[in-house]
């Protein structure tokens, strides 16, 4: 069987703390089978720049070009850098079914750094979706590899239908998974033991992620960085990734204000956007349907045929969804959110928001915190656990 030697300067370069020790082994020149998982690598002295974390993200013919290039640019940010010396977090590294080319759903030409016979033992493995990831060849593969990586990988990540992949291991029996809405009934009749959920962008259920795939696919990827680096970080890297909002693993997939601007009429088609960006100022029956230049009666009669809603039930829905997103920010005073997303008082604000999403906000803000730390506690402890 063909095999691949590597020079000590390479070994060096994928050095990780979770990978064992062989220091009897020349670093001169190793040379590793293709079968092999080609683990043993050289230990860092004591003090030295941690080594970055493999990230591994499989390919295949007809991948979706945004579960790869989303995840892969995100993971690889300069926010990233241990030091000012180019040292990274995490080192992407991609992993084909075998060592062809592939071409992902939109034409683009990958090659894969490996194929799966050669993939080092990985801290986080990711699994995009894709029309390929049905393919009987790349299944049967990919499920049989998967099985058997499982147990020595920390974090395994399904994004859209590369779920498909990861049920079909069995590793998800019984687990909650996010997919994409336009699969979520296939993926249930196909693995009726998966608690299929369609409206989160993301979830996990102890080592396994997945998501609703494409943009969401990135929204992981930063929750993954939080994970591992903090808060802080993972909101530069958002910063610098040019997204708008790091979403939450809670938040919807259909968003509500991308349903009201797909059942919007020419008439009302940019209202909803103004006002989610002028929550703040006068969004009055009277005030809206002097906008829309139409009377007070004819402007609500269409807005609810429009919306299925009244404009005041819209205007106070799309003032909550950004008081919980503002609520979550560290040291933010409730009463300056209250006033920002257009409440006249604390008190207003406070029952109209226990009314939409069943707690106070102080208690919603604690709730959160706490579920945050639980998270934090419970990597730390699986840190500490001997590999």
């Amino acid at each position: 069987m063909a095999a691949i030697t590597t020079t000590s300067a390479h070994v060096s370069a994928r050095v990780n703390r979770w990978w064992p020790i062989h220091a009897k082994q020349s670093l001169r020149t190793r040379t590793f089978n293709r079968s092999s998982q080609a683990d043993a690598f050289q230990a860092k002295p004591p003090g030295a720049t941690p080594a970055p974390k493999p990230i591994g993200i499989v390919i295949f013919d007809q991948v979706a070009s945004a579960d790869v290039m989303g995840p892969a640019d995100a993971f690889s940010q300069p926010s990233l850098s241990i030091d000012r010396r180019e040292s990274r977090c995490y080192e992407v590294i991609t992993i084909g079914i075998n060592n062809h080319l592939c071409a992902t759903e939109s034409g683009i030409i990958l090659k894969p750094q490996l194929d799966i016979r050669q993939a080092p033992r990985l801290d986080t493995l990711i699994i995009p979706g894709g029309a390929g990831i049905h393919d009987p060849k790349v299944n049967k593969r990919l499920v049989r590899w998967l099985r058997r990586r499982a147990m020595g990988t920390r974090r395994i990540a399904g994004l859209g239908s590369g779920v498909y992949a990861l049920a079909a291991t069995g590793l998800l029996h019984a687990r909650e998974v996010v997919t994409h809405w336009s699969i979520a009934t296939d993926l249930s009749s196909r693995f009726p033991r998966l608690r299929v959920n369609s409206a989160k962008l993301f979830t996990h259920d102890e080592s396994f992620y997945t998501c609703a795939g494409a943009a969401a696919s990135v929204d992981l990827a930063l929750a993954l960085i939080e994970e591992d680096c903090g808060r802080k970080i993972a909101l530069r890297v958002a910063r610098e990734f040019v997204v708008p909002l790091k979403r939450s693993a809670g938040e919807e997939q259909y968003s509500e204000s991308l349903k009201f601007q797909i059942q919007s009429c020419d008439r009302f088609a940019d209202l909803p956007a103004w006002i989610v960006s002028h929550l703040n100022e006068d969004l009055s029956v009277d005030a809206l349907a002097e906008r829309a230049c139409m009377s007070r009666r004819n402007f609500t009669r269409l807005f609810h045929n429009t919306f299925g809603k009244s404009p005041a039930q819209f205007v106070a829905e799309a003032r909550i969804i950004e008081a919980r997103r503002r609520v979550l920010v560290p040291r933010t005073n409730l009463a300056t959110v209250a006033v920002s997303v257009g409440f006249k008082s604390p008190d207003v604000f406070s029952k109209t928001f226990e009314r939409h999403v069943g707690v106070r906000p102080r208690t919603y803000r604690a709730l959160c915190k706490a579920s945050a730390a639980k998270i934090r506690a419970k990597r730390q402890l699986r840190g500490l656990r001997p590999k």
